[in-house]
């Protein structure tokens, strides 16, 4: 009898298997709220979130941290990874996590939510208001402001996923990946106004093998920026505006900094943004380099600099080194790229008097101001066209 017992167990074993289900796989779940989170908004739930966080750490088997639908007050807080067990965590976010109202709270942090030396740490769904804006309004009126938080940063983390996330109003960027290897983030979107400051979407810096695929960005500055140290990285399926566009840089801020390469941008969508394609170098003396960098299949809407190399980079023309930037830029293709310029000139290649840019490639481009041709502009610049190529071509 204990055997035919047995047999509904192993039938519904072998079906589980045909359906590729691993049973091995369940996680077990920390529900916020039993640490004493409160979905109202108004408790400060930040000591609950750390011992959520302490608990699914110390387990050795892969776990889940679950914030239920409500609004959940926080402080800056950091996660950190040197002592978690689990080799698997996942957050769940069905509710809203938002900042203090008074934005000098935030603003002293460098950091609102900074995850440290994880790995295996994947973010799911959920939003996250820094609540930014007053200290925009401080920074325009140039009163005593604080610098502000970075609402969401991985900090020398390993296999992390970032999925269906909501960043809203961020004090400073929203999204860092710094000193990172095999990063995916998907299906992000960014809302901050156009003119908020310093509010880039993502940041990728001295960082490896990094995916942004299906993402929506609209901030008040560069939609994407991609600092030093940054290889492997790409970046498909992005929209981008309002914003500053897509940004390699800037670089060449220090002397001793490591080169950006490898990095692949397709099916991208620009409206009105400063720029679309942007590479950006102090002009001072430096180690770095850019190279092996693909942008392809990109519309423009109405963008002021659709194509720039800018190697005279200096914002608002204060304290400029007025020297020559020492960044390599080679190995530049620009394939596919079309529609509307927002001024005259659609391309503008500005490179190092001392090391010009080389192999930089435009193919198949088309780009037009007010339903006119637009023009190209180019400075030091080694390449090629292939295809059809409007503006005519000035390399």
């Amino acid at each position: 009898m204990a055997k035919l017992l047995c047999i509904p167990s192993l039938l519904l074993f072998i079906f589980l298997v045909s359906l590729n289900i691993n049973i091995s796989s369940a996680k077990t779940s920390y529900n916020v709220l039993t640490y004493g989170a409160r979905p109202n908004g108004k408790t400060n739930s930040t000591q609950a979130f750390l011992h959520a966080w302490t608990a699914a750490c110390g387990s050795t088997d892969p776990t889940m941290i679950y914030i239920p639908k409500g609004r959940y007050l926080l402080g800056s807080v950091a996660f950190t990874g040197g002592n978690c067990k689990s080799p698997d965590i996942t957050i769940r976010i069905d509710g809203t996590l938002i900042a203090p109202e008074d934005y000098r709270i935030l603003g002293r942090a460098s950091n609102w939510l900074s995850f440290e030396r994880v790995s295996g740490v994947s973010i799911v769904g959920g939003a996250l208001d820094a609540k930014g804006s007053p200290l925009w309004d401080c920074k325009s009126k140039g009163s005593n402001c604080p610098a502000g938080a970075t609402t969401l940063s991985f900090v020398n983390s390993n296999n992390i996923k970032i999925t269906g996330l909501l960043s809203l109003n961020s004090q400073m960027f929203h999204i860092v990946i710094n000193g990172c290897h095999n990063v995916q983030v998907q299906g992000v979107r960014v809302i901050a106004a156009g003119d908020s400051p310093n509010t880039d979407g993502i940041h990728v810096q001295l960082s490896n093998d990094v995916v942004i695929m299906n993402s929506s960005i609209k901030t008040g500055d560069d939609c994407i920026s991609i600092g030093p140290g940054t290889k492997n990285l790409w970046i498909e399926r992005v929209r981008c505006g309002p914003g500053h566009g897509i940004s390699i840089g800037s670089l060449a801020k220090s002397m001793d900094e490591p080169g950006v390469q490898n990095v692949t941008v397709k099916s991208t969508i620009f409206t009105g943004t400063t720029n679309g394609f942007r590479i950006k170098s102090w002009a001072r003396h430096s180690t770095g380099f850019v190279q092996a960098i693909r942008f392809i299949g990109a519309t423009m809407i109405n963008v002021q600099n659709p194509i720039i190399i800018d190697q005279n980079y200096c914002p608002h023309n204060l304290n400029c080194p007025n020297q020559v930037s020492g960044i390599q830029i080679s190995d530049v293709i620009y394939q596919g790229i079309r529609g509307t310029s927002a001024t005259p000139v659609a391309i503008k290649f500005d490179c190092s008097f001392k090391y010009p840019c080389k192999g930089i490639t435009l193919q198949n481009v088309n780009l037009t101001y007010l339903n006119k041709e637009a023009r190209s502009t180019c400075t030091n610049a080694i390449g090629k066209i292939s295809g059809q190529v409007q503006p005519d071509n000035c390399l």
